[in-house]
């Protein structure tokens, strides 16, 4: 009996041990990473790509699978244009579109003398000589007409100086077919040089393939005009932003009828991420942040009625919608996240917003480890607002112990800080190691009404840094947070305001780690690619001297001028590729900490951008991050 016992508790021992496992950086790159690619043409299952990265090798691969809508195991995929639907053909079938990429400028030295074809040389003439992590070649992707057999190939954008899809995010939904087949519709934008770098204009072009004309659909409507789609009615929608240089203006649904256009979202106090037309046409799905979270909703669409058209939330709870995949009857299949599991396939009642789990691609390692508490708090600004803030507590949090708490700066500035599962910036791993982490949903995020995303244009260092240090002040009062071992931590704004944090913290902070942050805004400002970014958030050149609101980020929010203040340990890491904040920016902040006797280390990724996407230095950046702040903190 005794024995019995023995073995019985010797196993619970075990169970207990294996259960307690936590997220490692090695786990988080060895999760499956789900992509919806659409409904079979039958409409019964969802075709779907799981990609694995192989450390050992530093590579990637995607393996493809078909899973009934109706549930049941999921079959390995060969083809998975074989089941769906080519939404590339013609209706008719007679045709396909596609994009490939066209030499028009000459920019390299043999371009110009093509005896010296092997000079290293890069001749520009205007800006946009490079952008986001690539230099420009004299290419432009254009958009291809051919007969399904690809003979009789026609360049519908020949000669033109435009690129669709666009640069740097633009994919193939960029270009799509009429409902009859008659007209193909794409993005582009007509600026170039300095115009481009300085506009966020992009427009929606109709080619008509009888009168091989093209005419622009969205004249005179001077913001992002992009993702057309036809409801199967033939009415035309869009994702649209009213202001030019604002790309984080409200971004609204608009849709053109025989009577008119008409912003579906106008009056709603949101700003839309992504959205599909319904099976029967009468209404539009969108996915947009909302509180903290993003949510799936609907808008009716009108037809001739004059009356507002209403807005429906259909989807609540603390997860992140994140993707919609397509219809069958009265469920959408969506992509959904939460800060504790990488995202999977769901399925949404729409009448009640129920969900449902499709796949279980990550299941087993999650069942395997133990799982963070993360809760929404909602804490009091100086300006006597109330902001969500996400806190995130290790895996069998003990509230009488006293934990280490990092302060998460999220980027954008305007992106939201919802329930999205990062693989770099991943709250699961940084609680998984011992700390808690405070995420406030600071001014300059959408999903809190358009004024607070607004906010925060000309106003970097202003109130939304107030809003950071309420967050952290807020919970360094609890008795479970260790007030003497608090750190900040964050990338591009985020980084930003990592800089700016060192100068004003009055030593709250016993760390900081900055990825691609603005340290100096003269310099960022002759560097950087966009120049529409800084002309909006900080107010324009550094030249102009009776402009107060640039003026004013220069001087006072400008983290350079505040660097003879810092005095606390500071980690600076830099993409070599980042041509959106370039690297001089954490050259100069690692340069001044070290001048002036900080404790600080530079990581430099030279084939990285503004991210980190290779597997390897992935997992190198981590087990630094980490380093950093056992040394530190």
């Amino acid at each position: 009996m005794k024995k019995i016992i023995s073995s019985t508790f010797l196993f619970f021992i075990v169970f207990s041990a294996i259960s307690q496992e936590v997220m490692t950086p090695e786990r988080l790159w060895n999760l499956g990473r789900v992509s919806g690619v659409g409904l079979s043409i039958d409409n019964q299952s969802v075709v779907y790509g799981v990609t694995k990265y192989d450390i050992t090798t530093n590579t990637s691969k995607t393996e493809y699978y078909s899973i009934p809508l109706s549930g049941g195991e999921a079959t390995r995929v060969n083809d998975p244009n074989t089941l769906v639907k080519d939404n590339k053909l013609s209706p008719d079938g007679t045709f396909k579109i596609y994009h490939k990429r066209v030499k028009i400028h000459s920019i390299s030295g043999s371009d110009y003398y093509p005896e010296l074809d092997k000079s290293q040389v890069q001749i520009y003439n205007d800006l946009m000589y490079r952008h986001w992590d690539t230099w420009a070649d004299g290419s432009f992707d254009h958009i291809f007409m051919s007969k399904s057999d690809g003979s009789e190939e026609i360049d519908i954008m020949k000669n033109k100086t435009f690129k669709c899809p666009t640069s740097p995010f633009g994919d193939e939904s960029d270009y799509i077919w009429d409902t009859k087949g008659r007209r193909i519709l794409y993005v582009t934008k007509t600026k170039a040089g300095v115009a481009y770098a300085s506009s966020t204009n992009t427009d929606i072009f109709s080619y008509d393939l009888n009168t091989q004309t093209t005419t622009n659909l969205t004249k005179g409507m001077m913001g992002y005009d992009n993702s057309p789609a036809f409801s199967k009615y033939g009415i035309l929608g869009w994702l649209s932003m009213s202001t030019e240089g604002n790309e984080s203006d409200k971004n609204d649904i608009v849709i053109s009828d025989r009577y008119g256009q008409k912003n579906l979202t106008a009056d709603w106090d949101g700003t839309v991420d992504e959205f599909k037309w319904s099976e029967d046409g009468k209404e539009i799905f969108f996915v947009a942040p909302k509180g903290g979270e993003k949510h799936l909703f609907s808008v009716n669409y009108p037809g001739k009625s004059k009356k507002t058209p209403e807005v429906r939330q259909i989807t609540k709870g603390q997860f992140d919608i994140t993707g919609i995949i397509g219809q069958n009857g009265k469920s959408l299949v969506v992509t959904r996240t939460d800060m504790n599991h990488a995202k999977e396939i769901f399925i949404v009642n729409l009448a009640d917003g129920g969900m449902s789990q499709l796949t279980h691609v990550n299941d087993s390692l999650y069942d395997s480890i133990a799982l963070s508490k993360v809760e929404k708090r909602m804490i009091q600004t100086t300006d006597n607002k109330q902001m969500v803030t996400w806190v995130i507590y290790p895996p069998n949090f003990d509230p009488a112990k006293k934990y280490p708490t990092l302060l998460y700066c999220q980027g954008g500035p305007h992106g939201a800080l919802s329930q999205f599962y990062s693989f770099r910036w991943n709250f699961q791993l940084m609680a998984a190691q011992g700390y808690i982490v405070v995420a406030p949903n600071r001014r300059g995020m959408p999903g809190h009404g358009v004024e607070w995303n607004q906010q925060i244009s000309k106003d970097y260092g202003g109130q939304n840094m107030q809003d950071y240090l309420s967050a952290i002040d807020t919970m360094a009062k609890e008795p479970y947070v260790d007030s003497d071992r608090l750190g900040a931590v964050g990338a591009s704004y985020g980084g930003y305001s990592v800089f700016y944090l060192a100068g004003i913290h009055n030593k709250r902070f016993k760390s900081f780690i900055s990825h691609d942050g603005i340290f100096n805004w003269r310099s960022m400002y002759g560097t950087t690619e966009e120049l529409f970014f800084v002309n909006w958030d900080i107010g324009g050149p550094y030249w102009e001297k009776d402009n107060a609101a640039a003026q004013q980020s220069y001087t006072k929010f400008n983290p350079i001028e505040l660097v003879e203040k810092w005095d606390t340990p500071i980690l600076i890491v830099q993409g070599g590729k980042d041509y959106r904040v370039p690297i001089g920016q954490g050259l100069e902040a690692f340069q001044a900490a070290q001048v002036l006797g900080i404790k600080s280390r530079l990581i430099y990724l030279p084939e990285e951008n503004h991210w980190v996407l290779s597997a390897q230095n992935g997992i190198v950046w981590q087990k630094e991050f980490f380093r950093w702040l056992r040394e530190t903190l």
